[in-house]
C-alpha cells in the first residue's frame, strides 16, 4: 500500500513526498520480534556453560531432590540419572534454540501458509551446530567443565529434534 507516493519500507520519519530516506523502524522492529529472543536465548546457553552450572554443581541441587524421591536408589544410580537429565537439558535447549532459529530465518507472516523450506531448516541446523562447537571449546576455559565433541552431537541432535518435530506438526496440521 503507498502513502504519500511511496511504498512503506522508503518512508522517511519526516513522511514526506520529497524525503527517500528510508525508515528504519520496520527493520529495528522484525529484528526485535525475530532476532533479539535467539540471541537472548544464546546468552541462557551461554551462561548455563559457566563454572556454576557444572556437574558438581548441578548434581548438589539435582541428587537430593532425587533422593528424596526414591530413597532407594544407590549413588551410582542418582549419578547416572542425573547425568541423564543434564544430557536431556542439552537436547531441550539446542531444539529450543533451532526453532527459535528457523522462525527468525523464516519471519513468519500472518495469515502467511508458506510451505516449508528444508533450506531454513539446514540453515538453522548449522547454526544450532556452529553454536554448539563454539560452547563446548568456551568450556575448555571454564573450571570443572570440559569440552566434549559428544556434546556437540547431543546439541545439535536437539536441532534436529526440534526441527523435525515442527515439521510433524505442520504436516499432520496441514500448514505445509
Amino acid at each position: 500500500m503507498l502513502r504519500n507516493g511511496f511504498p512503506p519500507e522508503r518512508i522517511s520519519v519526516a513522511s514526506g513526498p520529497k524525503t527517500l530516506v528510508p525508515c528504519a523502524v520496520p527493520k529495528f522492529r522484525a529484528f526485535i520480534k525475530y532476532w533479539l529472543p535467539v540471541l537472548v536465548w544464546m546468552v541462557i546457553i551461554f551462561s548455563a556453560s559457566s563454572d556454576s552450572m557444572s556437574f558438581q554443581h548441578s548434581s548438589r541441587i539435582l541428587a537430593p531432590i532425587i533422593h528424596w524421591l526414591l530413597p532407594q536408589l544407590t549413588e551410582e544410580t542418582i549419578s547416572s540419572i542425573v547425568f541423564f537429565v543434564r544430557k536431556c537439558a542439552h537436547l531441550t535447549e539446542y531444539a529450543v534454540l533451532a526453532l527459535l532459529l528457523w522462525r527468525a530465518l523464516r519471519k513468519p507472516l500472518r495469515h502467511d501458509p508458506r510451505p516449508w523450506r528444508w533450506a531454513d531448516a539446514r540453515l538453522a541446523l548449522f547454526i544450532v551446530a556452529m553454536y554448539a562447537a563454539s560452547d563446548e571449546f568456551h568450556q575448555l576455559f571454564v573450571p570443572h567443565r570440559e569440552g566434549r565433541v559428544g556434546d556437540v552431537i547431543i546439541d545439535t541432535s536437539g536441532g534436529v529434534v526440534g526441527l523435525l518435530m515442527l515439521w510433524a506438526i505442520g504436516r499432520l496440521s496441514r500448514q505445509w
